[in-house]
């Protein structure tokens, strides 16, 4: 690393001119940051600081703090950051229960996008892989674009993780999936179908979620490489 930090400093003369005069000001957040969301960052650590992510022994809440961020970067609001941080609590076992004290702590627009991302909220046993995933697909087709932001960001950071895995664990990465290689490429080329419409179908959808859409289907492509 040495040998690569030298030839870096000595190649970066002339490479920007040098400026002069007073920088230009920082620009201001879109919003300034509550503390209702350190409070979803609590309840997210609180629900989750026991589980590893699908297969590894990768924290869960590392994947919640990345899709948090691409939401944030993206554009979304506040209320989609906290449902963000909060978006598998209710279905990794919270159910309703949780979801009232979501709504109670966060208002009706957090608990509605909660909703949304959820899979299933009945605390009974779960529906077959493939029932869950046709139904979870078919209220996409119909959700709110607050709800979508955050499902795309979800998606996406999923489908990046697999991506990654893919190349350093090779095909044999799909079996810690129920869909294993042929089911899980169908459900997220379908989602990447779906969010695909969704630009044709929004024509003013912000530049922000555009480019989430974008990454996630071009994520997808490489996936069935």
């Amino acid at each position: 690393m040495r040998q690569a930090l030298e030839a870096a400093l000595g190649a970066c003369e002339g490479v920007l001119p040098a400026k002069g005069g007073a920088s230009a000001d920082p620009a201001e957040p879109a919003f300034i940051i509550s503390p209702r969301l350190s409070e979803a960052l609590s309840l997210a650590v609180s629900r989750h600081k026991f589980q590893a992510r699908k297969g590894t022994t990768v924290p869960y809440m590392t994947h919640l703090l990345a899709v948090t961020a691409l939401v944030g970067e993206s554009g979304g609001t506040e209320d989609e950051m906290i449902a963000a941080l909060l978006h598998d609590a209710v279905e990794d076992g919270g159910g309703h229960s949780l979801l009232k004290e979501i709504e109670s702590k966060f208002g009706k627009s957090v608990a509605d996008i909660v909703e949304g991302c959820s899979e299933h909220l009945s605390e009974s046993e779960k529906a077959p892989w493939l029932e869950r995933k046709q139904a979870y697909l078919t209220r996409l087709a119909e959700a709110p674009l607050n709800v979508l932001r955050v499902t795309c960001a979800d998606k996406l950071h999923n489908a990046q993780t697999i991506a990654r895995d893919l190349k350093s664990q090779g095909p044999s990465m799909f079996e810690r999936f129920k869909g294993d290689r042929d089911g899980t490429l169908w459900y997220y080329r379908s989602l990447a179908r779906l969010y695909g419409a969704l630009v044709q179908d929004e024509p003013s959808l912000d530049p922000g979620f555009r480019a989430v859409i974008r990454e996630l289907r071009e994520t997808v492509a490489g996936l069935e490489g």
